[in-house]
């Protein structure tokens, strides 16, 4: 074995991800992603990362560049070691939440391979608790949502993204076509808080177990107002990015969407699911627009989780990586080391 096979190789490339469909919240309308793609060698093995980076978030290939190529890996010798290799990539600088969840999940990946265990099972995780996953479907015209609902035929639960002046066209079209569960995400597009919970009780009504993150995640006052007068439960996505905001916002919702990209990887994700517990806050497992890669190392926290909301690889056409399967809209957890994923060739 080399010199250099002692000790974590670093490797990275920009990648854009491009929708099957054009993407709009009730902030936002794109049609593709950026992302980064990374490795970690060691000792003839390698693991695989990414950073996804969707506009609101901040990040960009200009500013992964920046952060990875200034990490010096390859001075640690023992990739188990991960409190200190993460602590270090942690405070190298601020936020680069995504950047970093590259770091985090290729570390694992390669761990994983090196014990030759899925990571979910060396957590002791039975993977027939699995959830099912939610497909999301953007704003868009009602036509097109149709055709939408035909892409997602097999799942069993939908999030339906609002947030605009046509929000009950949006679920009366869904709901001239489906009869399956509804997932809401606003995305901080309700402003009024009484407006906010007629919509609860009318959404209630057409099937819909939870809405997430339905006003601006600085109003606290009126949030915390909805959460209690509210028929379903309030989720946190825009208003909770790491551990430390889970206390914070105990009492102003009642759970959490975790995302790797914000949670700077699986090892933090992994603890604040085990805080939300203690807070007995609902907890469900999300994504951006990923490949099979975040996708993948995501759906190894999903058995302990509410929800899933884990189909960022499904809405797009060149994907990379193979891993992570979804059954009849239930997700599949590969009995493969690591992450479970492959790349194309």
């Amino acid at each position: 074995m080399s010199k250099q096979d002692k000790c974590l190789q670093l490797r990275f490339k920009p990648y854009h991800l491009q929708l099957k469909h054009t993407f709009t919240l009730a902030k936002s309308t794109r049609v593709s992603t950026p992302t980064m793609l990374t490795e970690i060698g060691y000792n003839g093995m390698v693991g695989y990362g990414e950073a996804s980076m969707p506009p609101y978030l901040g990040e960009n290939h200009d500013t992964a560049t920046r952060f990875l190529q200034s990490l010096k890996l390859d001075q640690f010798k023992d990739p188990f070691q991960l409190d200190d290799i993460l602590s270090y990539v942690d405070q190298i600088a601020e936020g680069n939440y995504a950047a970093k969840a590259s770091i985090d999940i290729a570390l694992h990946d390669l761990i994983g391979k090196m014990r030759d265990q899925p990571c979910y099972k060396i957590w002791g995780f039975n993977p027939k608790d699995a959830p099912d996953t939610s497909f999301t479907i953007g704003i868009d015209t009602p036509k097109v949502i149709k055709q939408k609902l035909k892409e997602a035929a097999g799942f069993k639960i939908l999030k339906i993204k609002l947030g605009l002046d046509n929000d009950k066209e949006i679920i009366e079209a869904i709901r001239s076509m489906s009869s399956v569960p509804i997932c809401v995400d606003a995305n901080q597009g309700w402003k009024d808080k009484h407006q906010a919970l007629d919509m609860t009780h009318w959404l209630k009504e057409k099937g819909v177990i939870f809405i997430e993150q339905p006003m601006p995640k600085k109003a606290l006052e009126e949030t915390a107002w909805l959460s209690q007068n509210s028929p379903l439960p309030i989720i946190a996505d825009e208003a909770v990015q790491r551990l430390d905001d889970l206390k914070k916002i105990k009492g102003i919702y009642s759970g959490i969407n975790i995302k790797l990209m914000k949670s700077t990887g699986m090892r933090e994700a992994h603890k604040m699911i085990t805080l939300a517990r203690e807070l007995n806050m609902k907890v469900m497992i999300g994504c951006m627009t990923e490949t099979s890669c975040g996708i993948s190392a995501a759906a190894q926290l999903s058995p302990k989780a509410d929800w899933a909301d884990l189909d960022g690889n499904l809405l797009i056409n060149n994907d990379p990586f193979t891993g992570v399967k979804v059954n009849d809209g239930k997700v599949i957890l590969l009995n493969k080391p690591g992450i479970g994923v492959k790349k194309r060739t």
